[in-house]
């Protein structure tokens, strides 16, 4: 059994008065164990959890949504929540607290509800958003300032992938926009050297949840379809009859004429110069 690391950390400033605008009250981050479960209970602030590595599922009410890597939910104040860490591959998560008097209407202005939590994490500003936190403890006459500035630019991040007028993360709209323009990038730069990682960053995904999404939708991840689409463009180039199999290569991403054979004959089932 894996064992468990846990790291927690409260806010050591006081808020100023009783009900402040925005107050985060403590982040942390944990490696969970196999099965390791929280609740069913219920929470007195905001609650989000950052899905860095492996798998589990969230459950609010009578709705149950399984997630990995890339992923996040948001736990209501006073709302039954139960989320555990998959038996076969736990997830490493961190998370905030937070309360005030403006999250509610910053909270009402995304696509997020009590019963449908879940959104994809921002590569912008959620993955290390622990470790700048905790960075910023260190920062005697600054820290408390920053904190604050980094859980604005969090709120602020978090509308932006969330708006009130999508569907949410698995159930329409924004994912088919995420795949949309996955395909048109790839149609746009399948000559060049590009990669799932970077087609994420472009995106502002984390690249597994991209990859997830990408091939609930199309059927196969990413980085086969590139490889799928570079073939069938490099079929029409020596369709011509004019190109050389170096030419082909280096117009469909690949500087190496050797490799782009080899990866040719694994899709279509002989050789660049026999298609030809």
């Amino acid at each position: 059994m894996l064992k468990e690391s846990r790291v927690f950390r409260y806010n050591p400033e006081r808020p100023q008065r009783e009900d402040p605008d925005l107050y985060l009250q403590y982040w942390g981050k944990e490696h969970c164990v196999p099965g390791h479960a929280v609740g069913p209970g219920i929470k007195e602030t905001y609650k989000i959890h950052f899905i860095h590595q492996g798998q589990g599922v969230v459950r609010v009410g009578e709705r149950e949504y399984r997630l990995s890597a890339g992923q996040a939910f948001l736990i209501y104040p006073h709302t039954v929540t139960y989320y555990a860490a998959d038996e076969r591959d736990p997830w490493t998560y961190s998370w905030i607290g937070f309360y005030g008097a403006q999250v509610p209407s910053i909270i009402a202005r995304t696509a997020l509800t009590p019963e449908c939590p879940v959104f994809p994490m921002d590569v912008r500003t959620m993955p290390d958003l622990y470790d700048r936190l905790t960075e910023a403890m260190c920062r005697e006459d600054s820290g408390g300032i920053r904190r604050q500035a980094m859980l604005y630019e969090f709120l602020s991040t978090l509308v932006e992938v969330m708006p009130r007028e999508a569907k949410g993360p698995v159930s329409g709209k924004k994912q088919d926009e995420y795949v949309h323009r996955s395909m048109e990038f790839i149609h746009s730069h399948y000559g060049d050297d590009i990669s799932v990682r970077q087609l994420a960053g472009v995106l502002g995904l984390d690249r597994k949840y991209l990859s997830v999404i990408f091939k609930e939708s199309v059927g196969v991840p990413p980085r086969q379809y590139l490889l799928q689409y570079r073939m069938d463009k490099a079929c029409e180039l020596l369709g011509k009859g004019i190109y050389s199999v170096g030419e082909v290569a280096r117009s469909v991403g690949y500087q190496d004429a050797l490799q782009f054979s080899k990866m040719f004959k694994q899709i279509k089932g002989v050789s660049p110069k026999h298609y030809r």
